[in-house]
């Protein structure tokens, strides 16, 4: 009879009793975090106080005015717009988020001061119409570090923004009445996207999140940067259907380039959201 069959089978079924050990510890260290859903569909609307300074100035950089669209142009402080998400995870730990809002705002007032911009004068008691659109929209591969109740993400992606501004009404050049006079700037880019975040899960219905991202373009017709922070928090009543509120900020700091002159905007952005969330 040979002895060393026993020992060999011995030795054999230890190693498949390990086996089943290591697929264990392979499928728990890969599990999705609770803090994650495999699909995240946001529907909502972002409640924005806003403060926003338009301005030109010439290609040596010197203004040529500048004006406030809340104090000088009458804008509402507040403004409600929609606002979307979409986050999917491909694998357990990684995957694609989108985002997307737009604030469209336009006034007409008399003026309570002179204002100047693009090389018109817009005298007091002068009835004028401003209007602001903007649009932004971002689309990012996100990873996410950690398995448990906390995880930490970085993503890199792009941004795209448009910003159409106008402003018309009774003006002058350099003192002589011109009638109706108008200035307007319309343009769109895309920039890169560096974002930060943090999710924690504190059972199945509650959770929180912390996210960071911003956007840097240096060349171009239509530059500058735009910073975005906003601190949340998720509660699920039913298995897939639940809400979301967050509180965020956004700066936004533009430069264009045009023919005549180069036109800037500065808008600051906060204020709470409310989101309908779904999650699968």
């Amino acid at each position: 009879m040979n002895h060393r069959q026993p020992r060999r089978l011995r030795r054999a079924g230890g190693m498949l009793a390990f086996v089943p050990l290591l697929l264990t510890c392979h499928v728990a260290s890969a599990q999705q975090s609770p803090a994650l859903d495999r699909v995240s569909v946001w529907l909502g609307a972002y409640n924005a106080n806003a403060d926003t300074t338009i301005g030109a100035s010439d290609k040596s950089g010197q203004y040529h005015g500048d004006f406030n669209l809340e104090k000088d142009l009458g804008f509402p402080d507040r403004k409600t717009v929609p606002r979307a998400r979409l986050d999917f995870l491909v694998g357990d730990s990684q995957g694609f988020s989108l985002d997307y809002y737009s604030v469209n705002r336009t006034r007409s007032k008399s003026l309570a001061r002179d204002i100047s911009y693009a090389g018109n004068d817009y005298s007091a008691a002068a009835t004028v119409k401003g209007k602001l659109n903007f649009d932004f929209g971002s689309a990012s591969w996100r990873w996410w570090f950690g398995h448990g109740n906390d995880v930490f993400g970085l993503g890199l992606g792009g941004a795209y923004y448009r910003v159409h501004a106008s402003i018309s009404g009774e003006a002058s050049v350099n003192g002589d009445p011109v009638g109706q006079a108008s200035s307007s700037t319309t343009d769109s880019a895309w920039a890169p996207m560096l974002q930060l975040g943090w999710r924690h899960a504190f059972n199945d219905q509650w959770r929180m999140y912390i996210d960071a991202a911003g956007v840097k373009k240096n060349g171009g017709n239509l530059n500058g940067h735009i910073v975005n922070a906003a601190l949340g928090v998720e509660y699920f009543p039913w298995k897939n259907v639940g809400f979301g509120a967050e509180y965020g900020y956004s700066r936004v700091v533009l430069h264009q380039r045009k023919h005549d002159y180069n036109a800037n905007l500065d808008m600051k952005l906060d204020g709470p959201s409310l989101f309908v969330r779904f999650r699968f």
